[in-house]
């Protein structure tokens, strides 16, 4: 029910999934009639592997993650979160409320012994490939233990989901010189370099985010926000003045015919649909969140993401290489 389009969009995009993918199953957590109404626009789609869940309640996009938490039990963000601490469901997704589902997430599933708090991660395109990003704004304010966990979560999932041996971890920093940066950041290198489990290749300024000389870039969710923001922005700002240029003048519309080959290439590498679904990693479960104003394409995309760390038992393993890191951290306290 959440986000901006709501059953509109969520509906259809598993329906699409579902028929991509014969072995899945979904509950689909929501007001009954309304979802009834959107399914019924797709007869001829397999709606025999999908259940609908009646939720009475709804997590507003604005409400506060606290009033959420108490006050909101029967929604339906609560209860597809209960589905996956129950067993009922292996994974949960959501395009609702971003402080709403890590609090009730965090506070159903637990966090995974060694996790003091869950990060959103997620993935940037890069010259290179991709470059997994976290803190997203789950954490405003990190401390060097949680800046520590967040690379050591980073590297298991860019290892697990890229196939990448050992994948390069950086601290996002507003320099690469060793004398940059605030206290948490500057003991967050030591802690990270000096770990022989984790690859850490030092800090990487916000230009380098983009350039693929890091695989997993850790920051504050403060900092990793606004830097999703900035690129959102950026993005739609190009995407204006290149649409404007190529419609000035009949010679521009002539360019613009004869580069729609390149330009659609570009787009496809950079359309920041193809990255939705953000982790919420930490957790005792996968939770991954949609962004608000996902189309179909996007949320299609946010649910292949779950299928993937369902696949890959990302929780498992990052339990397991907390496990071996923390042992090995023991050695310097």
């Amino acid at each position: 029910m959440g986000g901006d389009h709501g059953p509109k969009v969520t509906v259809p995009a598993v329906l699409r999934t579902l028929n991509k993918h014969s072995t899945l199953k979904v509950l689909l957590f929501g007001d009954e009639t309304q979802l009834k109404l959107e399914l019924a626009k797709y007869p001829s789609l397999p709606l025999e592997r999908l259940q609908i869940m009646h939720a009475p309640e709804i997590v507003s996009m604005d409400e506060p993650p606290k009033q959420a938490l108490r006050g909101k039990k029967k929604s339906s963000m609560r209860l597809a979160i209960n589905a996956v601490k129950e067993g009922q469901a292996q994974a949960c997704v959501s395009a609702g409320n971003t402080g709403a589902l890590m609090a009730t997430a965090r506070f159903v599933l637990k966090t995974l012994s060694g996790i003091d708090r869950p990060a959103i991660l997620s993935a940037f395109p890069t010259v290179h490939g991709t470059a997994r990003v976290l803190d997203l704004g789950a954490n405003v304010d990190c401390t060097t233990e949680q800046l520590f966990q967040f690379g050591v979560m980073g590297s298991v999932l860019a290892t697990a989901m890229d196939s990448i041996k050992a994948p390069r971890v950086a601290l996002l920093n507003i320099g690469e010189e060793e004398i940059k940066g605030n206290k948490q950041v500057k003991d967050a290198a030591v802690r990270l370099s000096r770990n022989p489990y984790i690859n850490y290749i030092g800090y990487v300024e916000g230009s380098d985010i983009y350039s693929g000389k890091a695989d997993v870039i850790v920051c504050d969710g403060f900092v990793g926000n606004i830097a999703l923001k900035a690129s959102e922005g950026m993005a739609k700002m190009i995407g204006y003045f290149i649409r404007k240029s190529f419609s000035e003048s009949w010679y521009a519309k002539i360019g613009a015919f004869f580069s729609y080959p390149m330009l659609k290439k570009i787009g496809l590498r950079i359309d920041p649909r193809r990255y939705n679904g953000a982790s919420l990693l930490g957790l005792k479960g996968i939770v991954i969140k949609s962004h608000g104003s996902a189309d179909v394409y996007a949320y299609i995309t946010a649910i292949e993401q779950a299928i993937k760390e369902i696949e890959l038992d990302i929780p498992r393993h990052i339990a397991e290489r907390v496990a071996l890191i923390m042992n090995e951290e023991a050695k310097y306290v």
